[in-house]
């Protein structure tokens, strides 16, 4: 192979000089020519494999005491290492940009989600070329590089099919991509790509589809094609699963085994997952659990429904991570079928954050009706049990579980400032590498941490350039020495925290902290200025889990603590804090671009689809007309025109035995129809959608008066509609609704226009004035990410 110039420091590799031609003819040329050959990888690079599981929580997997079984996380830290120490950002998209970067999620822009993008430099939600992925790294020196799964990272008025696409992970140093963009996929009815294009399964749940057996067959199939072809080329496989993010969907099979095995609750999980710990030797003999959250009740507050209930969802959250272990763990199987696994680093990270709270205190059959503020009856969830996990059901779990499955820290998922939000299990497997069988790494990591590492295991410099930009520091460090030495010198002294106004900082064994809010807030509550919150300190040499605050008595460690922060805050772009949520759901009040803008018109042709929310005419909270041209055919016209939304929430625009029909679908819980009594006839129809809308605030009604050719042909009063979203994992469709279906009326799947639709035009009437108070409501979106 071709020699590598500028010592791999420049990205891509430099073209070599070639010397000018010495003959006319090739015959009479002295000396041969050097064929371009691929880029080199270092000398004994190693594959590199990442695996990313979502909602975890440092107490969930068996491989770190918890409760639900995953042999393939075991087998490899049996086999490997497991980092107890290992900490993330507590929210999704600032983790993985962090893990792909090696800098600071506020250092490249994602401050939070990408949905609560604004224009303050660590919350604009584009990373910056300056900070190139690993991806992008390891592609430019040899390595063939795949990601599948969920993304996350790509500012949502970029997900359509005019890009661009540079942010996609074909465009940040992915080969191959197949998964989703968003913050969670129906893992019954997904909406994929393949690269950069639309993909919808061929098959459904009834034929046993599901998303991460999915995703699974795919990283086989890529690395068992990528070992037949360039079998000298190291590999770098993201894996990055949807579970077990809500919604928690999994098959009946996986659900039913584990009936009635958490019918002691929640309270005593947690004992029994700290004695586990203990013995495993993931946390030291003298840990304490850490105090329980308020306002969360107790396992035996609650009543004979409220019990049956959670122990459902907790059945179903196990069935789903297992089901998710069972199938990494085939992923693995074939690795070592190819003799790969043993020189594959191979790093399995059991959560990007804490295990999710927002499931409130009831949980929910639809994770969007807590998004809205709207809680879910017991007595009316009972009646459904069965359905838990089912294709009918998008559900997440109580509150209290995802505090067990945090054991033995405080607080879940969002809350920076504890650990409960951002200590999770990480497992390193690399029997090449030499690392031992079975060890514990106590050592202090965090998420930035893992780029140089790989770096540096695969003897490859950070870039200086990358496609001609000055690269910013990587804020991580490698953590390779711990990898061969369990008494190795730790080397990430200090470390700032900040999701939601919930801030910590870090510092050489010591943390102070504080919680600005509350994820499962369900009720309106008075803005909380910053300065009044509350800091709390830990000694972590001595308090594992953050049990005793000493902040009363070590004020002056904690002063120095609070300065830290503001240091550390100042130097990676955390100010100004920001806890608006809902707020930043808007991009005209977040400040940020919004890709149609002020437009009020839009026309669709026939055909188009998977528009998200964030590329389509808003048509929430406000009047709005829809007005389709189309032509029917001969025999009753049936199938979608238009709709938005799926079988969770949404409106569609469909036609029945040759009778149109609207349907508004608040939640599923109610369904507004209004349907015309008698057929169309066949031929070209102007069809009209005109919806009133109440005004005076977000989520009110409205009326819908539907009319074909000018005449009245239905009218129906929607008594409420949805204020902030109809999903994150449903598009709006013309000609077809994908993904799940508005109305129960039409089939998943098979629900095509039989006519043809040769336009849809939406335009929006003026915004309704909408209340500054949310209702609490904040904190739901942003957990719902």
């Amino acid at each position: 192979m071709s020699a590598f110039p500028a010592g791999r420091h420049v990205l891509p590799r430099p073209d070599v000089t070639v010397p000018a031609p010495t003959a006319l003819d090739v015959r009479d040329q002295r000396g041969e020519g050097t064929p371009i050959g691929p880029v080199p990888p270092p000398p004994g690079a190693p594959n590199v494999v990442l695996v990313l599981v979502d909602d975890l929580g440092f107490g969930t997997s068996s491989a770190f005491g918890g409760p639900c079984t995953m042999p393939t996380a075991d087998r490899l830290a049996d086999g490997g290492l497991r980092y107890t120490r290992f900490h993330v950002t507590a929210l999704c998209s600032p983790t993985r940009q962090a893990l792909l970067t090696g800098r600071n999620h506020h250092s490249v822009g994602m401050g939070g989600t990408t949905e609560m993008a604004t224009s303050a430099p660590g919350y604009h939600g584009f990373r910056p070329r300056s900070a190139a992925t690993l991806a992008q790294i390891l592609q430019g020196n040899g390595y063939s590089t795949a990601a599948f799964g969920k993304w996350h990272q790509t500012p949502p008025r970029e997900i359509s099919a005019v890009g661009p696409f540079d942010r996609w992970p074909t465009g940040e140093g992915f080969d191959t991509f197949y998964g989703f963009l968003g913050a969670e996929m129906n893992h019954w009815h997904p909406l994929l790509y393949e690269g950069t294009t639309p993909v919808e399964p061929t098959h459904g749940p009834e034929d046993g589809y599901h998303l991460t057996e999915d995703l699974v067959d795919h990283a086989v199939d890529w690395v068992r094609t990528q070992r037949t072809l360039t079998p000298d080329r190291p590999f770098f496989t993201y894996l990055a699963l949807g579970a077990a993010h809500a919604p928690l969907h999994v098959g009946r099979e996986w659900r039913d085994r584990h009936r009635g095995r958490f019918d002691h609750g929640w309270d005593r999980q947690r004992e029994l997952t700290l004695a586990r710990q203990k013995e495993l030797g993931v946390v030291p003999e003298d840990t304490e659990l850490a105090p329980w959250a308020e306002g969360v009740p107790r396992w035996q507050e609650l009543d004979g429904t409220r019990r049956t209930l959670a122990a459902r969802f907790m059945e179903t959250f196990a069935g789903f991570v297992e089901h998710a272990d069972a199938q990494v763990g085939r992923f693995v199987t074939a690795l070592d079928e190819l003799g790969a696994l043993d020189n594959t680093l191979f790093l399995y990270l059991l959560g990007d954050n804490g295990a999710s709270g927002e499931g409130g205190i009831e949980g929910t059959l639809v994770e969007h009706r807590l998004g809205h503020g709207l809680v879910d009856d017991p007595e009316e969830m009972i009646r459904h049990l069965d359905e838990i996990g089912e294709p009918s059901t998008y559900p997440i779990a109580p509150a209290g579980w995802a505090l067990a499955l945090n054991t033995p820290y405080q607080w879940t998922k969002q809350v920076a400032s504890h650990l409960g939000g951002t200590r999770d299990g990480l497992i390193v497997h690399w029997p090449a590498g030499g690392a031992e069988a079975g060890g514990l790494r106590h050592q202090y990591g965090h998420v930035i941490d893992v780029l140089p590492t790989i770096l540096d295991c695969a003897g490859i410099p950070a870039p200086h350039s990358v496609d001609g930009v000055a690269q910013q520091p990587i804020e991580g460090v490698s953590l390779r020495d711990t990898i061969n030495d369990a008494a190795a010198p730790e080397r990430h002294h200090t470390q700032y925290y900040e999701m939601c106004g919930n801030r910590g900082i870090y510092h050489e064994g010591w943390t102070a902290v504080t919680r600005h809010g509350v994820p499962w807030e369900m009720v309106a509550t008075e803005r909380r200025p910053f300065a009044d919150d509350v800091w709390e300190l830990y000694d972590l040499t001595r308090d594992w889990s953050q049990a005793h605050d000493l902040a009363a008595e070590h004020p002056a460690k904690l002063r120095q603590l609070q300065d830290l922060f503001l240091v550390e805050a100042a130097r990676h772009q955390v100010f100004p804090l920001d806890d608006r949520v809902t707020e930043r759901e808007n991009p005209v009040l977040a400040g940020r671009l919004d890709l149609l803008g002020a437009r009020t018109s839009v026309t669709y042709r026939g055909g188009m689809r998977r528009f998200t929310e964030e590329t389509t005419p808003n048509v929430k909270n406000r009047s709005h007309v829809i007005t389709a041209d189309v032509e029917l055919p001969e025999t009753p016209a049936s199938g979608v025109v238009i709709a938005q939304g799926g079988r969770f929430g949404g409106w569609t625009l469909y036609f029945a035995d040759g009778r149109p029909v609207y349907v508004y679908n608040y939640f599923g819980l109610e369904h507004f129809t209004a349907a015309a009594t008698e057929p169309l006839a066949p031929g070209r129809h102007e069809l009209r959608l005109e919806f009133t809308y109440d005004g005076g605030g977000p989520g009110l009604g409205g009326d819908a008066i539907l009319t074909a050719d000018g005449e009245k042909l239905a009218a129906a009063r929607v008594e409420r509609t949805i204020a902030y979203y109809f999903s994150f994992d449903e598009t709006l469709d013309v000609g077809v609704d994908l993904g799940t279906p508005v109305s129960e009326e039409y089939a998943a799947g098979a629900n095509a226009f039989t006519g043809t639709v040769h336009t849809v035009r939406v335009d929006l009437g003026p915004a309704a004035e909408v209340a500054d108070s949310d209702g609490g409501l904040q904190r739901r979106i942003m957990g719902a990410q």
